[in-house]
């Protein structure tokens, strides 16, 4: 089942052109679930799973696979559907994910192919389901709805990967930011990520605005642009001091929201920094080939405090 997924690493050509690739599977009956390729290292026959005393109960234990121990996820139960009875354990296959070098396998009860699409063509979830759902899009495949999963939130969950922000190093910053009035536009599809983006902007006193994708992000800048081109509002640069954006996200991902920006020439000047869980190198060569400033993994709240505070420093300098 390996082999289904081959050369998955070599797929990154899709990246920055608004197009993704989606591994479908099937949780329980004929929904249709969707993961984006780039997360997935690979997909195997359920191996043996030993369980793990008081672990979060939809972490079912932990397998062996080529010598590395990885948690496994009955992602049914992650998602209140009715969990696989460990009997039925072996007759699954697993989806094996990697964020930020950590490994971990998702219990599904089949697969069924990758599909080509672009990310226009998938919607954000309803308003009216906005943060109580795990899911990041939806869109259609083989004459089916496909729910796409947050995964993301999944994780967080239960695992408790934190992006929080360190109170020495909140207590450090604040007086550089305390320098002045700082707004950032934030863009991301994950509930989980979007909270804890606005949770660190918060900490550090900064006003910010985080939306669910890279048009609505684009289309906030291009009003504010509207309105400085009309008389009634400053420029772009001088609104918004950083835009902090996640790559993958439904109708506009992260890259072309960058390239859009880019193009524009009232909105040019704009610090963009590029914020993803997706693993591998093709993130850094795409940050420079779009033109974002910075390239930062997700789950690194310092990290993003520090990068904050470089900038400032920069713009000072200049």
């Amino acid at each position: 089942m390996s082999s289904f997924l081959k050369g998955v690493d070599q797929r990154t050509s899709l990246a920055g052109m608004n197009r993704m690739e989606l591994l479908l599977f099937t949780i329980k009956g004929s929904q249709l679930f969707g993961i984006n390729v780039f997360k997935v290292r690979e997909v195997i026959r359920t191996p043996p799973i030993s369980p793990v005393p008081k672990s979060d109960p939809r972490v079912v234990g932990v397998s062996d696979i080529r010598g590395n121990t990885m948690p496994m996820i009955d992602l049914a139960k992650a998602l209140d559907l009715e969990p696989v009875p460990v009997e039925r354990y072996s007759q699954t296959l697993t989806i094996v994910t990697e964020f930020n070098s950590s490994i971990q396998g998702f219990l599904v009860e089949d697969v069924d192919r990758i599909v080509h699409l672009r990310w226009e063509d998938i919607l954000a979830p309803p308003a009216s389901l906005q943060g109580v759902n795990y899911l990041t899009g939806i869109t259609r495949a083989r004459d089916q709805i496909v729910e796409i999963v947050d995964v993301e939130k999944v994780l967080s969950e239960v695992s408790g990967i934190s992006e929080e922000l360190s109170d020495d190093l909140a207590a450090s910053v604040k007086p550089v930011l305390n320098s002045g009035d700082y707004f950032v536009l934030g863009a991301d599809d994950s509930t989980v990520a979007r909270s804890k983006l606005k949770g660190i902007l918060d900490k550090l006193g900064l006003r910010s605005k985080i939306v669910n994708n890279g048009k609505i992000a684009l289309d906030l800048l291009k009003k504010m642009a509207d309105e400085a081109d009309a008389g009634i509002g400053e420029p772009v640069s001088d609104r918004v001091f950083m835009v902090i954006s996640d790559i993958e996200m439904p109708e506009m991902d992260g890259y072309t929201l960058t390239t859009s920006i880019r193009k524009d020439e009232r909105l040019k000047d704009l610090y963009v920094v590029l914020n993803s869980s997706l693993s591998g190198g093709f993130n850094d060569t795409l940050t420079d080939k779009v033109g974002a400033n910075k390239f930062l993994s997700k789950w690194h709240g310092d990290e993003l405090a520090k990068a904050i505070v470089d900038r400032i420093n920069t713009s000072d300098e200049g």
